[in-house]
């Protein structure tokens, strides 16, 4: 940011400094000029005046000019003629000075009845003078443009490097850093976004600590439920009937996995980081969840299968990834048909970039209406009667290991999953995952 503003600053500097510059030089040359044509004019009337003080009564000159009077006025290596009327009307000239002036420039004046002046000096001394005067204004406007310059380079770095603080600042706090921040900057308008962050900074620490109190406290009752709950199918496991055994010893399993799950998803939110969290394997992540499933699908007369390499990994919570996983492969039983795939490979997002995990849940169903497909994510969005927060909490879930979910086809319908360090993810935004 600060090199486009010093960039517009230094372009507007230069079109003013061509602007002014080029207009003032121009009229330094021709001052040059005017004041040396305006000194030759006034040694000729001065000239003028001594030539006709030594007229006669009848106009004529007399005898002999004297030119002790007139040559000082004549400039060094300048000639001077003097041409006056004679009798018999023909003119004649006095020459003083030098005899010849190479390149001159010349002046006359007319007196009239007593004849005219011509003044030759060499141009050159005066285009000496005009090359000096445009130095002179050309270092006048470097010396200008150089201020000019330096005001632009302090502006920038006082505009610019406040607008980079707040910007660190926001991402400190995006990133869940809520120290304070006392700096300011002298800018009203920056100061106002600093007392805001401050304000912001507040208020989020404290819905997050009650937020965090308040999962401890909901986890606290699941679990006491939940024991509850394994107690009784636990006196339920001797019954006579093999089948209420068999029953009550899955459900028991069940409430098991779903206290572990309470547990996984507590530890994660107090977790948010995953860049220092260490890749674990999706594949066996995800088959205790297609196992759990495939009873349901075979009740509704479907097929769930888990598909993939087994040796990826990622840097992610598996809790988080069982939970989003489930809501898609609910959401495939629910509103889905035919056979459900989940399957695990390897994109590529280009260049060097690191590779990312793709988790692939697709079914042959009818898929997903336009109307429906914008607004799929949207938390209490449903075009089915649901509550419309599974598929938010399932995005909501990937997104915090710094993921991506995103619907990839519509008919039939296609999630895909982006697994992958958070860096890698904002690389690969926007370039992995293009619609088939």
């Amino acid at each position: 940011m600060r090199r486009r503003i010093l960039r517009s600053m230094l372009t507007v500097l230069m079109l003013t400094t061509v602007a002014l510059g080029v207009p003032l030089t121009y009229t330094a040359w021709l001052w040059v000029e005017d004041i040396t044509r305006n000194d030759l004019q006034s040694r000729l009337e001065r000239i003028a005046v001594e030539v006709i003080a030594q007229e006669r009564d009848d106009g004529r000159v007399h005898d002999g000019l004297d030119l002790r009077t007139v040559r000082p006025l004549v400039p060094e290596d300048g000639r001077l003629t003097i041409v006056y009327p004679a009798p018999h009307d023909n003119a004649s000239q006095v020459d003083i000075g030098a005899e010849r002036v190479r390149d001159p420039m010349l002046e006359s004046l007319s007196m009239g009845a007593s004849g005219s002046l011509r003044l030759e000096v060499p141009s050159a001394p005066m285009h000496a003078r005009q090359r000096q005067a445009v130095a002179v204004v050309g270092l006048a406007v470097l010396a200008s443009l150089g201020a000019a310059v330096t005001v632009a380079v302090v502006t920038t770095r006082r505009v610019a490097d406040p607008l980079r603080d707040v910007a660190a600042r926001a991402a400190r706090l995006a990133m869940g850093d809520f120290r304070p921040d006392p700096r300011r900057h002298g800018i009203a308008e920056l100061d106002r976004v600093s007392d805001v962050l401050d304000s912001a900074t507040v208020e989020i620490a404290g819905r997050l600590q009650r937020e965090h109190a308040l999962v401890a406290d909901v986890s606290h009752q699941l679990r006491s439920r939940l024991t509850a709950v394994r107690l009784r199918l636990d006196e339920l496991s001797a019954h006579r009937d093999p089948d209420v055994v068999h029953e009550a010893e899955e459900a028991m399993a069940q409430v098991d996995r779903l206290t572990e799950a309470i547990d996984d998803l507590v530890r994660a939110s107090r977790d948010e980081d995953a860049t220092e969290r260490d890749p674990v394997p999706v594949m066996d992540e995800l088959r205790g969840i297609v196992t759990e499933w495939t009873h349901p699908f075979t009740e509704a007369g479907r097929t769930l299968q888990l598909i993939g390499d087994q040796q990826l990994r990622a840097p992610i919570t598996g809790s988080r990834l069982r939970e989003a996983v489930a809501v898609l492969i609910d959401n495939a039983l629910m509103h889905g048909g035919g056979t459900c795939t989940v399957s695990v490979r390897t994109v590529r997002p280009g260049g060097d970039r690191e590779p990312l995990v793709c988790v692939e849940i697709a079914d042959e169903g009818d898929g997903v209406s336009d109307e429906l497909a914008p607004h799929i994510f949207d938390r209490g969005f449903s075009g089915a009667g649901s509550t419309g927060v599974g598929l938010a909490l399932a995005r909501a879930l990937i997104e915090a290991d710094g993921g991506r979910l995103e619907l990839q086809r519509r008919r039939p319908a296609l999630f895909a999953v982006f697994l992958g360090a958070p860096t890698a993810m904002r690389q690969a935004n926007g370039v992995v995952g293009e619609p088939r």
